[in-house]
């Protein structure tokens, strides 16, 4: 039997800016990758973008900061959301948020920088719980991307949890969850949903795109005129999020374009894969192990 959505705070549809902007609503793009880290995009084609359809920014490269600071430099009057994408050690990806750009660039300084491997976009040294616990004197707002994906990759926060990779209690250190990610299929962004309400969570959403066309086509949207206002109503549970996830072919295409960004760090990629399969591949001899028992 298929997940029923109960949110009223979410929308899958397409963006309509004109009724938003009419709406009084700023409506961002909480999830976006540009050539600072594993996307082709340039960052002023991003502003560019950006402005011209009338949308704001959160630039969320892996585990760099390059991106969001060169959007500042060269931006016109686009909402930017200073922010970054972390992946940890055992796979989960976590979003943070940051009310001040200079705490952003204080955290990576002394969290991720000298903690990026080989493959510096896939995961760093720290644990989840050690970027979290970073985070927390920090003002800021840490999300659980994608938390249930993907495939079988252990990306999502709560898909570790569920697979017993990780404690219970870490979901109770974000303070809001990735209700809708444009690279993900509905059934995983319904279960994001019903996350977030069950734990009373606050919401984002964003493309998690890799190509300038994706951009902009899953919106966060709240009453706010400044980033400090948007980031209180995401934990204050006053904001919606509308847009629809990509295409089958659409996530093929991004797939194959992201990978080529990473085939000169083939070796180390393969060995942080395998690293984050320890947890599975145990648990399967395990099993075998209990079978043989009986």
């Amino acid at each position: 039997m298929k997940e029923r959505l109960k949110s009223f705070n979410v929308r899958f549809e397409r963006p309509v800016m004109k009724e938003l902007s009419e709406g009084g609503y700023a409506a961002v793009d909480m999830h976006i990758h540009t050539n600072h880290s594993d996307a082709p995009v340039k960052v002023k084609a991003a502003v560019k973008r950006a402005k011209n359809i009338g949308f704001g920014l959160a630039i969320t490269d892996h585990n760099a900061i390059g991106g969001y600071k060169e959007a500042v430099d060269c931006n016109e009057g686009v909402l930017l959301i200073p922010g970054l994408e972390v992946s940890a050690r055992e796979g989960p990806h976590i979003l943070l948020y940051f009310y001040s750009p200079d705490e952003m660039e204080e955290y990576y300084a002394r969290y991720i920088r000298d903690n990026r491997r080989k493959s510096p976009y896939m995961a760093i040294r720290l644990s989840t719980r050690e970027i979290l616990e970073g985070a927390e004197p920090y003002h800021c707002i840490a999300a659980a991307a994608h938390p249930y994906g993907y495939l079988i990759f252990n990306k999502g926060l709560q898909k570790c949890i569920d697979s017993e990779y990780l404690p219970e209690d870490l979901i109770n250190a974000v303070q809001a969850v990735e209700a809708v990610s444009g690279g993900m299929p509905r059934s995983e962004n319904i279960r994001a949903i019903h996350l977030a309400e069950m734990h009373g969570l606050g919401i984002v959403g964003g493309t998690d795109g890799h190509l300038l066309f994706d951009i902009g086509r899953v919106l966060t949207c709240s009453h706010a005129e400044t980033p400090d206002e948007f980031l209180d109503n995401i934990l204050k549970l006053e904001n919606f999020i509308i847009g629809k996830e990509k295409h089958f072919l659409e996530k093929g295409l991004m797939g194959s374009i992201v990978l080529t960004g990473y085939v000169r760090y083939t070796l180390p990629s393969l060995a942080i894969h395998y690293e984050q399969n320890i947890p599975r591949i145990q648990r399967y001899f395990h099993r075998i192990r209990r079978k043989n028992r009986r």
